[in-house]
């Protein structure tokens, strides 16, 4: 632009020198005239380039773009050059794009674009076989009027998309595929769609193995357990010196009963995919077994207490919960050295219900806690196998939680003690309006 300037002044210059030599040679008509004569000459110039510059828009293509004259063929070379960059970039853009859908279109898991709308912008060829798309009917199209299941539209419209779901396809029910949402960019978003159904299998082999497995050892270890009772009842049949080897047997006949009633428990939660029921939960009275349950489990050890809102209940199934939120205070009495306390709360935090049971043990470090949820993980082995425990509590808790759209959360300090919490949304939340509370 600042060239442009220069070249327009430098072209006036000459002209008006001109115009002040005619004024005393000719008169000022004369010079006017001039001055006049050349402005009207420049302004046909400029009409005339503009109208090449009209003609070249309709088609415009760099080779057949007008050369001009005087700030015309600036003009013209400026854009030239910015239409050489445009095209430059345009190419580099579309060899990017190409390198992009091709490297996908390799992957063997679905990948599905989707714009703002939620509508289809491309899609993988994995992700035409797995969830039955055509690209060129398709595409511009809802993804929620495609991908019709229920548990899909839920999971689309509830805009929380940090775990993947899993669907049995309508067009194979045999095929079980993982679908995640990712977001990015202007609200757009990424499907990445898995074939699990391997994997799926596998699983169900695992806990079925586990279930039977579980119901065989059952019964062996009740007889067991029965005569090692019935000996125990014999009193002087007994030989002393041999009391403490039956008391032993007996210690750990419980232990693996516990443990195969955990493992049931587990398999039947891994394979309900049903939700729980919605039966409306009086939680201050199950609040009120877990505490009876609690003292007698602690025999006068610890200092149990209970802070609870009376007028608040919960939507869910209440044998489920109780297994729950019981693993939980079992938990905190195992742990517990004696003379510490234990606090059940079961309260507000904004519009969720949270119960927690707080406790003053010995702490969990930080590397421990993410890991706790998983089946027989111990941070101390030599402790859990002392307190009774199987490893498979806390996986419970997780388990009946998920099915409850609920979330376990854990706080702990080393030295100070645990929090741990069951965190329920709104949805399932009851508040009674008691009159005269």
């Amino acid at each position: 632009m600042h060239e442009f300037r220069w070249r327009l002044l430098w072209l006036s210059i000459p002209t008006l020198l001109l115009c002040l030599l005619l004024w005393p040679l000719l008169g000022l008509e004369y010079a006017f005239g001039t001055l006049a004569f050349a402005a009207i000459a420049y302004l046909i110039a400029h009409f005339y380039w503009l109208e090449k510059f009209a003609l070249w828009l309709k088609q415009p293509e760099l080779a057949a773009m007008p050369i001009g004259s005087g700030i015309w063929e600036d003009v013209f070379a400026a854009l030239y050059q910015e239409i050489r960059r445009q095209t430059s970039s345009h190419t580099e853009l579309t060899s990017a794009l190409e390198r992009f859908q091709h490297a996908a279109s390799a992957l063997p898991d679905g990948v599905v674009l989707l714009n703002n709308n939620d509508q289809i912008e491309w899609c993988n060829p994995p992700a035409e076989i797995q969830l039955g798309l055509n690209p060129a009917q398709d595409t511009g199209q809802p993804i929620g009027y495609l991908v019709r299941q229920t548990e899909f539209t839920s999971y689309l419209q509830a805009q929380d998309y940090a775990e993947p779901i899993k669907l049995n396809t309508l067009r194979n029910p045999d095929i079980t595929l993982e679908i995640q949402l990712i977001p990015f960019g202007d609200k757009q978003k990424l499907l990445l769609c898995r074939d699990i159904t391997p994997m799926e299998k596998i699983e169900t082999m695992r806990r079925d193995f586990i279930a039977n497995v579980s119901h065989e050892l059952r019964t062996p270890l009740t007889v067991v357990g029965g005569f090692l009772e019935t000996m125990e009842d014999m009193g002087s049949g007994i030989p002393e010196n041999m009391r403490q080897y039956y008391k032993l047997m007996q210690e750990q006949t419980l232990r693996m009963r516990r443990l195969v009633e955990d493992l049931l428990t587990l398999s039947q939660l891994e394979s309900n995919r049903t939700t729980p029921q919605e039966i409306e939960i009086d939680v201050p009275s199950l609040l009120g077994m877990l505490m009876t349950e609690g003292e007698s489990l602690s025999s006068g050890r610890h200092s149990l207490k209970l802070e609870m809102d009376k007028n608040l209940n919960l939507n869910g199934a209440a044998e489920e919960l109780h297994s729950a939120f019981g693993n939980l205070v079992s938990n905190a009495i195992r742990y517990t050295p004696e003379g510490g306390d234990i606090t059940l709360k079961w309260s507000m935090r904004g519009d969720n219900a949270v119960f927690s049971v707080t406790d003053t043990g010995l702490g969990i470090e930080p590397e421990h806690i993410s890991r706790l949820t998983e089946r027989f993980y111990r941070v101390d082995r030599s402790r859990s196998r002392s307190t009774g425990g199987t490893g498979l509590g806390l996986s419970i808790v997780k388990h009946i939680l998920t099915r409850h759209q609920a979330k376990l959360e854990i706080q702990s300090e080393i030295g100070k003690g645990s929090t741990f919490g069951a965190v329920f949304p709104a949805a399932r939340v009851i508040r009674k309006n008691l009159i005269g509370t």
